[in-house]
């Protein structure tokens, strides 16, 4: 099936044909989290909006290289340019640990919560402390260009020369240039050493108290937050890619300066579509700690929240996520939850009967073996249509009444071909789980009871072996099930098990 997939890029504010710069091949890069605290559920709607993403480029035969960074170090509190303290250093500071600390901390629950989610690993994950040659590099190719100064140590981007000798500051974000300066989010410690106050920190010099540093041509410092992207997808994309890709709200200043830094290293852009998650809300509000609108991933899972009237499974809330288009805002509330929790066990209920569903033989073509067809091409030009995944649920779920008659015996398998109900269980089966990125939870909570039973069985023999004092029995079973990746543990209690 040939596939017109047209993207929306956030450059141009319009869709547009996806052409990659090598026929094949997708580089695409996304703003990854910077981990000095639990990854919010807005992060997480973003990163399940680009594995999508990634996921279906993947499908239609593209080979993709995704690259997700982490931040560990540059990110300063309130976003400002200078003059603020490292969010994960301060974090290192309060709880009187290493800043590596906190970065392994949260980066080990991010993973573990986009495992919970389904999320694929990206292709590379570079952190920004792995990259400071690069980034040092990159800010020397920027002052050899005449796009950058030297004050007290500290490296400035010169915006204003950027401005005469390109004119995009201020696309992507769609502001003017005179409002970017206005609400420029610079702490005023340092604004004396700018030239101009739009101007933005490449390379900063730390101050005695500052926890995370390393040496550099003009100080000991550390990298701004906007350079870090700009050197690593360079680096592992190159100086021209695909698709660049984050939430929204990184649009300013985060991208537009991203931008600006690749035209002073290199002479261009980087990306050639840019794309944009939008925001979670919760009960049609922007979620804020401060008045008690939020809550966690795990809160939604347990169902420990005033804002829900019980707990949802992982597979409900990434469903739930896949019924607004990456673009929209997506209201959480708890009648949408229990929406999504009706329409998810729905599916997986059509794909299970689906998949057992034998044809009798003897079909032939005609209207409704043709709309089956139309339906499943339907679907995929939905997603070739910037991805839109709540339209190609919306066709799904026209396949499931189709696929519900025909196990009723309300339509008639004569008038659908062998090969018809054979592409129909592939295609439903890839949109729900390859593309989709959906568990049925149902088998998979069968398959653990099922596992735990014979382990229960295992150790029961293993244990009337040692009873018999049949010490090579039972030290075979171990030992085969170490190979195996299984550990068991002996204590008082009796045995245990775990995955190694």
């Amino acid at each position: 099936m040939k596939h017109n997939l047209v993207i929306h890029n956030s450059l141009t504010r319009q869709k547009e044909p996806f052409e990659p710069l090598v026929p094949g091949k997708v580089g695409m890069y996304v703003c990854g989290p910077t981990v000095y605290s639990d990854v919010h559920l807005g992060n997480c709607r973003t990163f399940v909006s680009f594995d999508i993403v990634f996921r279906y480029l993947q499908h239609i035969g593209y080979k993709v290289r995704y690259v997700r960074n982490i931040t560990d170090v540059g990110h300063l509190e309130g976003d400002v340019d200078v003059g603020g303290e490292d969010k994960i250093a301060k974090k290192a500071r309060l709880e009187q640990v290493e800043p590596m600390e906190i970065v392994q901390r949260y980066t080990l629950g991010f993973h573990e919560m986009m495992r919970v989610f389904n999320v694929l690993p990206p292709s590379i994950e570079p952190r920004a402390t792995c990259h400071i040659i690069e980034q040092i590099d990159m800010i020397k190719a920027i002052l050899d260009r005449g796009y950058a100064y030297v004050v007290n140590g500290s490296v400035y981007f010169d915006t204003p020369k950027f401005i005469a000798d390109y004119g995009v500051y201020g696309k992507l974000s769609g502001r003017k240039v005179e409002d970017l300066i206005a609400e420029s989010r610079d702490d005023l410690k340092r604004q004396d050493e700018k030239r101009h106050p739009s101007d933005f920190a490449l390379w900063i010099k730390a101050d005695p108290t500052h926890l995370m540093r390393w040496e550099s041509p003009w100080s000991v410092g550390f990298p701004g937050w906007h350079l870090e992207c700009s050197a690593m997808s360079t680096k592992y994309l190159g100086e021209e890619f695909d698709i660049h890709g984050g939430g929204a709200d990184l649009k300013f200043p985060h991208h537009e300066n991203e931008i600006a830094q690749n035209y002073g290293a290199c002479g261009h852009a980087p990306a050639r579509y840019w794309m944009h998650g939008n925001m979670l809300l919760m009960n049609g509000r922007k979620m804020a700690k401060s008045d008690g609108n939020t809550i966690t991933p795990m809160q939604l899972f347990t169902g420990d929240s005033p804002h829900i009237s019980k707990g949802y499974s992982p597979m409900v809330v990434r469903f739930f996520m896949l019924q607004s288009h990456y673009r929209s805002t997506l209201d959480l509330t708890d009648e949408a939850l229990q929406a999504a929790e009706k329409g998810y066990k729905r599916l997986m209920e059509a794909h299970r009967t689906l998949q057992q569903m034998q044809h009798p033989g003897g079909g032939q073509a005609g209207p409704l073996d043709e709309e089956l067809n139309q339906l499943m091409d339907q679907a995929y030009a939905e997603m070739d249509d910037d991805f839109n995944t709540p339209r190609a649920l919306a066709v799904l779920f026209e396949l499931v009444s189709r696929i519900n008659s025909l196990h009723h015996g309300l339509l008639p398998f004569a008038q659908v071909r062998p090969e018809t109900i054979e592409r129909l269980k592939k295609v439903f089966h890839a949109f729900l789980f390859d593309i989709f990125g959906l568990k049925d939870e149902m088998e998979e909570s069968a398959d653990t009871e099922m596992i735990d039973k014979l382990m229960q069985l295992i150790i029961e023999i293993r244990q009337e072996a040692r009873a018999r004092k049949d010490w090579a029995t039972a030290d075979k079973i171990r030992d085969a099930l170490q190979a195996a990746g299984i550990v068991l543990k002996d204590s008082k209690e009796g045995t245990t098990w775990t995955k190694a």
